[in-house]
């Protein structure tokens, strides 16, 4: 993964704030892989959540905003830096059993190869 921060925006990805991307389709380097289940903007802590469907079979993966290459407004499509493959052996993303754990981020943060904060 790249040295950049992960739990941000790269200035050329095109997010907009104010732009709910829920519903977006959600594009790996090599194929579609699902669609955008939840998203946050948080400072320090953007992510998006995917919702895989039948090509995990309903796994949600969140995934740092870093990794989204590029967001197509027009299209409403997410582009990630990620393969199918990365997508896959990312850890599973369940609200019920993290809500509440404060360090949960971090989990996450050590497969994209950096911690939260």
């Amino acid at each position: 993964m790249s040295e950049k921060d992960i739990w941000g925006y790269h200035e050329d990805a095109g997010h907009q704030s104010g732009i709910d991307l829920v519903g977006y389709k959600v594009e790996a380097t090599d194929g579609p892989i699902g669609k955008v289940d939840k998203h946050s903007a948080d400072f320090q802590a953007s992510h998006i959540v995917v919702d895989t469907g039948v090509w995990i079979f309903g796994k949600h993966v969140l995934l740092p905003a870093g990794v989204v290459e590029r967001i197509d407004t027009a299209e409403e499509k997410v582009y990630l830096n990620l393969t199918k493959e990365q997508i896959k052996n990312a850890p599973d993303y369940d609200e019920a059993k993290y809500a509440g754990e404060p360090n949960f981020m971090d989990r996450f943060g050590h497969y994209y190869g950096q911690s939260h904060m």
